[in-house]
C-alpha cells in the first residue's frame, strides 16, 4: 500500500484536504486524533505526562490541555520532553493502524502537522505539503479560533516554515483560491496516486 504522509502548516487547510481524501474512500490515519485519545483520562501517556510536568497539569482526572500547552510552546526543553512520552507512542500506534488496514486500499493518508518537527517522514512513502498564503491562513485562523495576531505569529514561529516543509515534500498542494478549487486539487492528487499505487 502507497503510504502518503500529509502535512502543513496551521491554518493551511490539511482538515479540509484530510475530510475530502476520506469523502474519496481513502483511509486516512491523523496523528492529531491518535495524540488526543493517548492522553485520554488515565492513560499511560497521562501518567508519564504529570510525572514529568506535575499534576497541576490534571483538572478532574483530564488532561488540562491548555495549561500544558502553555508551558511547553515557549520552553525548547519542556516540549522535546513532552515529545519524548507522546511520539514514540504516537509512532507505534501509526504503525499498528497501517498494518490494519484493508490490504485492498491502494493507498492510505498519514495527517502529520508537524511532519518535519517530529521526523516522521519515514513512515510514509511520499509527503504532500499543503501550503496556503500567510496572510490567509492568519484571517482564517482568527475567524475560526478567535487567536491575536500575535499569537498566531508565536505559532507560525514555533512552527516549520513553509521553506523547511517544501524541502521534504513530494508534492505540493498550494490552497490560493476557495474550497471548491482545493477539493479540485485534492481529486486531481487523488487520481495521480491511483495510478501511482498502480
Amino acid at each position: 500500500m502507497l503510504r502518503i504522509g500529509l502535512t502543513g502548516g496551521i491554518g493551511s487547510g490539511k482538515t479540509v484536504v484530510s475530510d475530502r481524501f476520506r469523502e474519496l474512500g481513502v483511509p486516512v490515519i491523523d496523528t492529531d486524533e491518535i495524540a488526543h485519545s493517548l492522553t485520554a483520562p488515565a492513560s499511560a501517556a497521562v501518567r508519564a505526562i504529570v510525572q514529568e510536568f506535575g499534576p497541576h497539569i490534571v483538572r478532574d482526572d483530564e488532561l488540562d490541555r491548555a495549561a500544558l500547552r502553555e508551558q511547553v510552546f515557549n520552553d525548547a526543553e519542556a516540549r522535546r520532553k513532552l515529545e519524548a512520552i507522546l511520539h514514540p507512542r504516537i509512532r507505534d500506534e501509526v504503525n499498528g493502524r497501517m498494518g490494519a488496514l484493508d490490504a485492498n486500499a491502494p493507498y492510505c493518508v498519514v495527517v502529520v502537522p508537524l511532519m518535519v518537527e517530529t521526523n516522521f517522514q519515514d513512515l510514509v512513502d511520499r509527503v504532500l505539503v499543503v501550503e496556503a498564503p500567510s496572510e490567509k491562513r492568519i484571517q482564517w485562523l482568527e475567524a475560526r479560533n478567535g487567536i491575536s495576531h500575535k499569537g498566531i505569529q508565536q505559532i507560525f514561529a514555533a512552527q516549520a516554515s513553509d521553506k523547511e516543509r517544501a524541502a521534504i515534500a513530494d508534492d505540493l498542494l498550494r490552497n490560493d483560491g476557495d474550497i471548491a478549487q482545493l477539493v479540485r486539487r485534492v481529486d486531481d492528487f487523488h487520481r495521480r496516486y491511483m495510478a501511482l499505487a498502480g
